[in-house]
């Protein structure tokens, strides 16, 4: 997510705002930008890439006088990461500056309008709309006009406001995007994370959705929604600066499980609107959507597992043939494709060299793509017949865990919107779909809620040589990412295999003490996992089991046992997955491993 941070007092402004900006990179960022407050003008200096550019460009601050102003880092997702994209943004007379985190779900609509009445826009954001709408509703009182313009706004949102006519007050509006409030001796903040704040002050006060602070050096006034003054009691930080760049956890891969709830609600709650699925987005029409013959889903990685996880969905909603394919295989193997023929395409940064060239392979031989990217402006985003973006926010740790998830739940949500399209399905199963997706982030909250003891699990596993993952359908796709997350971060070795196959082979590597992990939430197919259980177990093996709550059998054969709301096993991968995420963290924490950062791997594979 972006980073927003916003100053007043007797101090100059812009060296607070690039050192808060500062504080917020782990939230990563393709561009960066400050406003100041100068003699009643806006001063706006903007730049991409990193945070030393702009140091750099406002020579520390000191080229932008001011006591007054607010900043922003940006993570592109409206228009590409170039510097006219970048916030904040200004109203066409100048008067007001804006800076947001969130998405306007309605801004093309309220860019038409503006735009039919006479208002120039400069860049390609959803955050631009906010500064004319600001200027079309102004009479003369900032707070009436942002409340005003607040009121037309759909989706969420985390805004600060400065007007050139109020040269000590800066505002701050929430709805749906965290923003707090700082509490200094002549001097108060804002800031989307106390990350940014801590090192002036440890009171800070948390705006709740529908919230406006009018912050003047000497006082933070609060209203609702309604206008009414509100008083609100603030909250002392007990953190330290370190601990609190990582929000308070000791590594991003563990903030970055704990947000999945968000993140996955994220990717999902602007899509699920009155019950119905929306996907204006989609660039495909619905006579094509209608003649599918075949799916391919193309990805590296947990991207690609994640479509493995999502292949069930495909092929019980929409009875379409789905093959999922390694796109450093599929780039290579003349693949058979057609007009006919729908590829998905899977990456979290858009920018994977051999998904990149499947991609351009199979739309050489007529074959139209979609794109499930997370980072807008990508070359995979750009090269796809149409894209569905996951929104999960910047990943910081290596070891994609929100990326996965919400690759999980956007590939099971066109799932059930292309199979209603097709009239696959029936309209008491399309409406059970919605149910489940709009559960998905509850029953995630709900699995990490239960399992606060894997750490003591993981325990069990961390000096093993080899663990063995094992299940059975949509198990066996989730028991591949736990597998990866084990070798990724603790360096142990890890295989998943679907339990079926153990007898062919696989079992003349379980000998006495070898830890494996049995994914068993498929009620359907429960029994015959349990019988590989058994197999395990007979030759000496330590089996640790993730099972739906109030599984008793499952219980009884396993020596360990995780548990997890029980699903629907068409919308259950994300929630299974958890478990797996915190126990692979877990066992590389009790290692001592760089979590984070594990040897030899990097975020975005761009080389083949």
């Amino acid at each position: 997510m972006c980073g927003i941070v916003g100053f007043t007092g007797k101090q100059q402004a812009a060296p607070f705002l690039l050192e808060s900006l500062k504080k917020l990179e782990y939230r990563g960022y393709d561009s960066a930008g400050i406003a100041v407050i100068d003699n009643g003008t806006i001063l706006v200096r903007k730049t991409s890439g990193k945070i030393e550019n702009l140091v750099e460009a406002t020579e520390g601050g000191r080229s932008c006088p001011g006591v007054t102003g607010i900043g922003h880092t940006r993570w592109a997702t409206h228009g590409a990461p170039t510097e006219t994209n970048a916030h904040p943004h200004v109203s066409n007379n100048g008067k007001f500056a804006v800076v947001h985190n969130g998405i306007i779900e309605n801004y093309l609509d309220l860019k038409k309008t503006l735009i039919g009445r006479g208002y120039r826009f400069d860049s390609e954001t959803d955050t631009e709309v906010i500064v004319h709408l600001l200027e079309d509703c102004d009479t003369g009182n900032t707070r009436t006009a942002i409340m005003k313009a607040a009121s037309q706004l759909r989706g969420s949102y985390a805004l600060g406001v400065i007007s050139a006519d109020e040269p000590g007050t800066v505002y701050a509006l929430r709805d749906g995007s965290p923003l707090i409030l700082g509490i200094g001796t002549e001097e108060n903040y804002f800031a989307s994370d106390v990350t940014a704040l801590v090192a002036h002050t440890k009171n800070v006060i948390y705006l709740d959705d529908g919230e406006l602070a009018a912050i003047a050096p000497g006082k933070i006034e609060i209203f609702d929604a309604a206008g009414t003054s509100l008083h609100k009691k603030s909250t002392r930080v007990t953190w330290d600066i370190q601990a609190a760049e990582k929000g308070g956890y000791d590594h991003f891969m563990l903030k970055e499980i704990m947000e999945q709830p968000r993140a996955v609600k994220a990717a999902l709650a602007p899509r699920l609107k009155k019950g119905n699925i929306r996907m204006d987005e989609i660039d495909l029409p619905v006579p094509y959507l209608q003649g599918i013959t075949r799916i391919i889903i193309t990805a590296c990685g947990s991207a690609f597992y994640a479509g493995c996880a999502a292949r069930s969905a495909f092929e019980s909603l929409c009875r379409i043939p789905v093959d999922t394919e390694l796109a450093s295989e599929l780039r290579y193997k003349d693949p058979i494709v057609d007009e006919n023929t729908l590829v998905i395409a899977v990456s979290q940064s858009g920018e994977t060299a051999d998904t990149i060239a499947a991609v351009k392979e199979c739309k050489s031989l007529g074959a139209r793509v979609l794109g499930i990217v997370n980072v807008v402006g990508s070359s995979i985003a750009k090269l796809a017949d149409s894209v569905l973006y996951t929104y999960a926010g910047p990943e910081i740790a290596v070891a994609t865990t929100k990326g996965y998830t919400t690759q999980v739940a956007v590939l099971t949500l066109f799932a059930l919107y292309l199979a209603h399209v097709r009239s696959s399905l029936t309209e008491k199963e399309y409406r059970n779909g919605i149910e489940q997706l709009n559960l998905l982030p509850r029953r995630i909250q709900e699995t990490i809620d239960l399992n606060h003891g894997i750490a003591a699990l993981a325990r069990k596993i961390c000096f093993s040589r080899s663990v063995f993952y094992i299940g059975r359908g949509t198990d066996h796709a989730v028991a591949l990412e736990g597998a990866l997350k084990l070798k990724e971060i603790s360096y142990i070795h890890a295989e998943a295999y679907p339990a079926g196959e153990l007898k062919h082979g696989t079992i003349a590597l379980i000998e006495d003490l070898t830890p494996v992990v049995a994914v068993c939430c498929c009620d359907a197919i429960a029994d015959k996992t349990a019988n590989n259980i058994i197999e395990v177990k007979a030759r000496g093996a330590k089996v640790l089991a993730i099972a739906p709550v109030g599984d008793k059998k499952t219980a009884s054969l396993a020596d360990d046992i995780i548990y997890v709301p029980r699903t629907d096993p068409l919308y259950a991968a994300a929630v299974q997955v958890i478990p797996l995420q915190l126990l692979a963290y877990y066992a590389a924490r009790e290692n001592g491993c760089d979590i984070d950062k594990p040897k030899n791997l990097a975020k975005s594979v761009t080389v083949e």
